[in-house]
């Protein structure tokens, strides 16, 4: 079992992660590998509350002390929720990327159009890597 991606999580293609959660709902993040690479996270441009995300476009950017990078959303939603602890506290996305360093909290424009997402094995197999 990946102990660096949760199997309770979907996983694009492009660093980021989809957590579903009851009804039309879901959390997302920046996954292991991403803030691995990134080193410390410094700063998050995250979408305002009420924002229309779209799959396969930027949602905002990710500055760490390497570089700035876009962040590419996993699907189509909402904003309904940024996680303000980011504001001052960053780097959980690097110490606790799945859990208290999620970034937003989305309606899904379809809930179950989530075909194009991976599980944590197949992410893995996809990106070349080992947990």
């Amino acid at each position: 079992m990946p102990t660096h991606y949760p199997e309770d999580r979907l996983y694009h293609c492009d660093a980021l992660w989809l957590q579903l959660l009851e009804g039309d709902e879901a959390l997302v993040g920046i996954n292991h590998h991403a803030q691995d690479s990134l080193g410390e996270v410094v700063f998050l441009d995250l979408p305002r509350v009420g924002a229309t995300i779209r799959c396969d476009t930027p949602l905002g950017t990710v500055e760490s002390r390497k570089a700035v990078s876009d962040m590419i959303a996993p699907i189509d939603g909402t904003v309904l929720e940024v996680n303000a602890r980011l504001r001052k506290e960053p780097a959980l996305v690097n110490s606790n990327p799945y859990d208290e360093g999620w970034t937003l909290r989305i309606r899904l424009a379809s809930p179950g159009d989530t075909g194009h997402l991976h599980d944590a094995s197949a992410y893995l197999a996809l990106m070349g890597l080992s947990d």
